[in-house]
């Protein structure tokens, strides 16, 4: 007597199916920034004529960026007399621009000349950017192959003039170049709550940081 068939149809559809999941999948290498971030910040700074600074990256309103600062000694002195160093307890900052208390407030001791988000990609980069755009200066700095796609020219560009930003770009040599500068017409914001805790988290950074061979003059 004949042995009973097997149900080979499924066995080869599933053995069809182990086969094509065990296929290797095409992998695109991610973009890598050419240098480190704050080199590149350094260099970036310089082609947009930012002059001040240039602090080691660190993490102000939950965004990663490079803020190109100047100290005001001038009011940097005067709250040493004080006693007033830099306040970040935010709450203590609000109280600041009530009417009743923006007597008694101490100066601005920071200068922000613009702030700089280094990334690999441009909404990574945008998404920290923009918050500080609204009060100054601020730029996206993208390593080159990135700015190379249809998504980059149809979705980027549009939206970093709208919220004008600039944009410098870094070949895999480091080397930085414009691509696009910000607009400055734009509206600013005036002296709130949250520009203030971000100019005493700054002026904290610039007392803390010692590279002074990092500002540009």
């Amino acid at each position: 007597m004949a042995a009973t068939p097997q149900n080979t149809e499924r066995s080869t559809v599933a053995g069809g199916a182990k086969r094509s999941r065990s296929m290797p999948s095409r992998v695109v290498p991610p973009i890598e920034l050419p240098s480190s971030v704050d080199e590149l910040a350094r260099a970036a700074a310089a082609q947009l004529g930012w002059n001040g600074i240039v602090l080691p990256e660190t993490t102000i309103l939950g965004r990663k960026v490079c803020v190109v600062a100047k100290l005001r000694t001038d009011v940097h002195a005067e709250r040493i007399a004080m006693g007033a160093g830099p306040v970040a307890d935010r709450a203590t900052v609000d109280t600041w621009t009530w009417p009743e208390l923006a007597g008694t407030a101490p100066a601005p001791a920071a200068e922000i000349v613009g702030v700089l988000a280094v990334a690999r990609h441009w909404r990574t980069a945008m998404a920290s950017a923009v918050p500080f755009a609204r009060y100054g200066e601020a730029a996206m700095v993208l390593p080159s192959p990135a700015v190379l796609t249809e998504d980059y020219v149809g979705n980027c560009l549009p939206r970093a003039r709208a919220y004008g930003l600039g944009i410098v770009t870094a070949d895999p040599n480091s080397v930085v170049d414009l691509d696009l500068e910000g607009r400055t017409e734009r509206v600013v914001l005036a002296e709130d709550p949250v520009s203030r805790l971000v100019n005493e988290l700054v002026y904290d950074h610039l007392l803390r940081t010692a590279e002074a061979p990092a500002s540009l003059d």
